[in-house]
């Protein structure tokens, strides 16, 4: 499915029908070729934005998966680089692909670490902490424990980064396949024990903004040129950047 190197919808299914962590270190050999793993172009813009206000010393990748972030922090960390994950079937992928890019002159050391996003096992650690594609596994109230955490491994003047791709309009196609994914698995952890989170249409940028501010946050948008701008005027993708003062 999605490509002949990706799961089969079989496999899919199996996934599916597990918990988040099973269901992960399952897909984690195929991941990098699903729609799941997030864009190169989101990445490189997101790299592009970190660069015009680093360097860095010390980065984390929250919810690391296959190790793609990391190879962003790489690119505006001077000394290291850390992704946390709680799927070994991720962390296993991820060794192996920055282990077959290890040697390039003046790139920070990168570490692996397996753990659960709200109960990080860090100090005050790291200038920037960066996340992709991966709040759709929290729920709503589990939002200000995670940035908490998120908050106590930054440095003072440290950074918190994500995009956020503006929501698809209601009149949109795009917008009744989102709701019908969420939907149905709303009904399907109503049914089948473990859960698995995944809700595309519960990460809400104003709630975002809001829980940030109370977990100490000073937070800002950036809008990442690369993507344009929609009929309205505003940004297609945008970068959060959430700051601990100093």
């Amino acid at each position: 499915m999605f490509s002949p190197q990706g799961p089969s919808l079989r496999e899919l299914a199996v996934q599916a029908l597990s918990s988040v962590e099973r269901g992960y270190d399952l897909l984690a050999p195929k991941f990098d070729h699903t729609p799941f793993r997030t864009p190169d172009s989101v990445l490189t813009a997101v790299a592009s934005a970190l660069a015009r206000t680093g360097p860095y010393d010390d980065g984390l990748d929250l919810c690391c998966g296959t190790g793609a972030g990391a190879e962003v922090l790489a690119d505006v960390c001077r000394r290291s680089v850390t992704g946390v994950d709680f799927s070994a079937g991720m962390l296993e992928v991820a060794r192996r692909r920055v282990k077959a890019g290890e040697g390039r002159a003046g790139k920070p050391r990168v570490d692996w670490v397996r753990a659960d996003a709200r109960s990080l096992p860090f100090g005050p650690a790291f200038d920037l902490v960066v996340s992709f594609g991966a709040f759709g596994h929290f729920l709503p109230r589990e939002l200000p424990g995670l940035f908490a955490q998120v908050h106590s491994v930054l440095r003072p003047g440290g950074s918190f980064a994500f995009p956020v791709v503006a929501p698809p309009r209601p009149a949109s196609l795009g917008y009744w396949m989102l709701l019908g994914f969420d939907a149905v698995m709303r009904v399907r952890n109503a049914l089948w024990r473990p859960q698995f989170v995944m809700y595309y249409r519960a990460f809400r940028l104003g709630e975002v903004r809001s829980e940030l501010a109370r977990a100490g946050f000073e937070v800002e948008l950036r809008a990442l040129p690369e993507f344009g701008r929609r009929r309205d005027g505003s940004p297609r993708v945008r970068m959060v950047v959430a700051r601990r003062p100093d």
